[in-house]
């Protein structure tokens, strides 16, 4: 999944909590939202808190669906807020393999990718 895809996917799963993300999905839309909030926050801190709370959304639900890509449920993403030790956890989380077979359903392809 390229960068381009990835943003215009997590944006149109706006909301949405189902299914499954790839790691790529996951991580490029990560990169987007740090690039973003730095290109806001040099322009005004308004437009960066704006920003951050347009995509507050969409990030826990892609995240959401990155844990369900390794089999875990998305509550697990509630471990952040254990300082240091539970940001390590989720980071180790988001980056590993994805499970199969996964009771989240089918993983995610390109082709599925594309029709959305």
């Amino acid at each position: 999944m390229t960068f381009i895809e990835s943003i215009k996917v997590c944006f149109s799963k706006y909301i949405d909590f189902n299914g499954r993300a790839s790691r790529s999905e996951y991580w490029w839309f990560v990169l987007f939202i740090v690039l973003a909030t730095i290109v806001a926050d040099a322009i005004s801190y308004k437009l960066s808190g704006l920003f951050s709370l347009a995509t507050l959304l969409p990030s826990i639900a892609v995240a959401t669906r990155r844990l369900h890509d390794t089999d875990r449920s998305g509550w697990w993403q509630l471990i952040a807020l254990i300082p240091v030790l539970g940001w390590i956890a989720i980071i180790y989380f988001l980056v590993q393999e994805p499970k199969e077979p996964n009771r989240f359903g089918a993983a995610p392809t390109s082709e599925a990718l594309s029709e959305t």
